[in-house]
């Protein structure tokens, strides 16, 4: 590897992974909120209010994933 040598698409690779990596983790939540309140047995109305919350930051953190999966690809390609 070469040292001091730091292209523009090999920004938007490791950019592009960082932002991936935000997105999964995104989803993880997601995923530990929706369980918990599975566990909790909560009534329909409430588990209804938790789904509203996490729904709009889950296909958030799925825009993240795939900008962030696009961004690599691109910089891989271009690169």
């Amino acid at each position: 590897m070469e040292s001091g040598n730091t292209s523009i698409f090999d920004l938007m690779v490791w950019g592009g992974a960082g932002l991936s990596l935000l997105g999964l983790l995104g989803l993880g939540w997601c995923i530990i909120k929706v369980s918990r309140a599975k566990r909790a047995q909560l009534d329909d109305e409430a588990m209804r209010v938790v789904l509203r919350k996490v729904v709009p930051l889950n296909m958030g953190a799925l825009l993240l994933s795939v900008l962030g999966l696009m961004m690599v690809i691109l910089g891989i390609s271009l690169g």
